[in-house]
């Protein structure tokens, strides 16, 4: 969460910082702040509010230097104010500090510093920091740094410089991302890698633990005791224009639009075109010890969580095995029974998710294998994680997640084939015919999104409802949780997803002619229990927004709406079912002027528990 821009170079950093911080706003913020050093003296512009407010505010006062450090706050300690944006800086205003994280001790380091004179002038848990490294501080900012972190708990990616070293930057990272980019005679630095693809390609990685020194001449990154580190350089394959909207009005409808060509990069070269093999070269398992597996585990938060839902199903269907799907952040601080025959899939958009790393650590330390599912190449939880399957869907700016869960279906649904196959509970021929079906699905979410319009109007008579209800049985009702919560992060209406059959023992007492309810009712076993339920909601006066299989003309005689999806396998309807749901939900928000790509109080990632 929040966002960490750097620069130091030969060029005036400002400039920099304001497009850095701008490509990062998709992470939440609730203001932002920027710092550079000229002619040895720290100035520092910050305000709340969005980045256009602190233009305004430096259009009046620039800030000049060729080396600056920025920030987009997202509160967590303090309220959003002039006084708790970043950067914070010292008493002697010598220092200027930017941090994402939570330092958990710092309540009693506050205590400690007031009682030595320290004048705090904000409520973070961040300025602890800045006061710290002013009484460590001695000319050696490092050294300093070094001091401080040896004394914090918590999570941290900080960034710090001083007015009486003008060429220098400090940064040092433990549980939030931090990114070095190296240009030329220039560095960058970022919490994410679309903030640097216009300026470079070549990144460093730094990993929990670890600090550097960004000059203009190179880095330096060294560990807390300070022994050097020698870092691999990576080159990052997104394209700069991945990370822009491309003539669209916003990210996420870009992003929906996407999709059929993620799922074809998804599965570009994981399936052997000639004979429909799966292969994932990733992955570290034997074919031994993937038999060996009598137990599957899901963890994830939000969206990737109902992904793992699905995949509950689908390994339950398709491999036999017995499977469970948990909430990171409940998984890792219980006391699950896992050995190491359990496999532990996590899935995560970012691979930084703070809970989902959480229960990767726990699920490691019991003796599980573990699977990372993720769409970020070298994330933290890449490196964690015993495997990782990459998605591959480009970057995700859009805060709520529409190719990343439809990516993320994509590998979980290779995933259980495979093992079923390896398992013996799928043929040779249904194989086959399941990876002809998956490839398929590319050219008919083509075909389904040109039914955006038809959801546009629909979106037109519903966008006032306060309330939504989603009912969806089997696979339907994990779509049905991801599209009540797709309409909640975007519109702001309150909506909830159920399973049909529950709706009886609760929902139900709500309904009535103000409630839209959508329903999920594709073609499958369940298919005529969900007309009953379609019934059911007629009859208390609900109006009714179906999401169909082509062909079903009878259904239209009983639901208000109708949003048809191509016929595939019940297997792959999720896949399908999901788009006209993430569509709805974005054009709900434009008619009601929300905020589509950054709604409120929300964050891409959110890497603090």
């Amino acid at each position: 969460m929040c966002g960490i821009f750097g620069y130091i170079g030969r060029k005036e950093a400002l400039p920099f910082l304001i497009e850095g911080l701008k490509k990062l706003e998709y992470r939440g913020y609730d203001s932002a702040g920027v710092a550079t050093i000229n002619r040895g003296k720290i100035e520092l512009s910050k305000c709340v509010g969005k980045i256009s407010f602190l233009e305004d505010q430096l259009a009046q006062k620039p800030l000049v230097g060729k080396i600056g450090i920025g920030h987009t706050r997202w509160a967590t300690h303090g309220q959003p104010s002039d006084e708790n944006s970043h950067p914070h800086q010292d008493c002697k205003k010598e220092l200027a500090v930017v941090h994402n994280g939570i330092i958990e001790n710092y309540i009693e380091l506050k205590h400690e510093l007031v009682e030595r004179g320290h004048k705090f002038l904000s409520s973070t848990d961040t300025e602890v920091l800045a006061h710290l490294i002013e009484e460590n501080y001695s000319g050696d900012l490092i050294a300093a740094v070094r001091k401080v972190l040896g004394r914090v708990r918590g999570t941290y990616a900080m960034a710090v410089v001083a007015k009486a070293e003008p060429k220098k930057i400090v940064v040092a990272r433990s549980g939030s991302p931090l990114i070095i980019g190296l240009g030329e005679k220039e560095l960058f630095l970022s919490s994410d890698i679309p903030a640097m693809l216009k300026y470079t390609s070549r990144v460093i990685y730094l990993e929990n633990g670890e600090l550097a020194e960004m000059t203009p001449d190179g880095v330096t990154v060294s560990d807390l005791n300070g022994k050097e580190i020698k870092k691999e350089i990576n080159l990052i394959s997104w394209d700069p224009e991945s990370a822009e909207k491309g003539g669209y009005a916003h990210f996420m409808l870009k992003e929906i639009h996407e999709q059929p060509n993620a799922i074809r990069k998804t599965i570009a070269g994981r399936i052997q075109p000639d004979s429909h093999k799966i292969h994932f070269d990733e992955l570290t398992m034997t074919r031994e010890e993937m038999k060996n597996i009598n137990r599957v585990v899901f963890t994830a938060c939000g969206t990737s969580w109902h992904a793992g839902l699905i995949g509950e199903y689908l390994f339950e269907q398709y491999a036999r095995l017995a499977t469970e799907v948990e909430y990171a952040a409940e998984f890792r601080y219980r006391h699950p029974i896992i050995d190491k025959n359990t496999l532990v899939i996590a899935i995560t958009q970012s691979g930084e998710t703070a809970d989902t790393l959480g229960a990767v650590w726990e699920a490691r330390a019991q003796g599980a294998k573990t699977i990372a599912i993720c769409n970020v190449v070298g994330s933290t939880i890449a490196r964690e994680a015993d495997g990782v399957i990459y998605t591959n869907a480009g970057p995700e700016i859009g805060v709520a997640s529409t190719k990343a869960f439809t990516t993320q279906l994509t590998v979980i649904y290779l995933l259980a084939v495979l093992f079923g196959k390896i398992r013996g509970t799928v043929t040779e021929a249904e194989s086959t015919k399941l990876i002809q079906d998956l490839i398929e699905i590319p050219d008919q979410l083509e075909k389904l999104l040109l039914s955006e319009k038809t959801i546009e109007k629909i979106a037109g008579k519903y966008f006032k409802a306060t309330n939504s209800l989603y009912l969806g049985r089997g696979k339907g009702f994990p779509i049905a949780l991801e599209g009540a919560l797709k309409l909640k992060e975007v519109s702001y209406i309150h909506a909830e997803g159920y399973p049909a059959a529950e709706m009886k023992h609760g929902p139900i007492a709500l309904i009535d002619k103000n409630m839209p309810v959508v329903i999920l009712a594709f073609a499958g076993r369940r298919y005529e229990k969900v007309l009953g339920n379609i019934e059911e909601v007629k009859a208390r006066g609900g109006q009714v927004i179906a999401i169909a299989t082509e062909g079903d003309d009878a259904i239209a005689q009983q639901a208000d709406e109708v949003l048809y999806i191509p016929n595939t396998t019940e297997a792959l309807s999720p896949l399908l079912a999901v788009v006209p749901l993430q569509i709805f939900a974005y054009y709900i928000a434009l008619k009601r002027g929300c905020h589509v790509d950054q709604p409120r109080n929300l964050a891409k990632s959110v890497t603090v528990e």
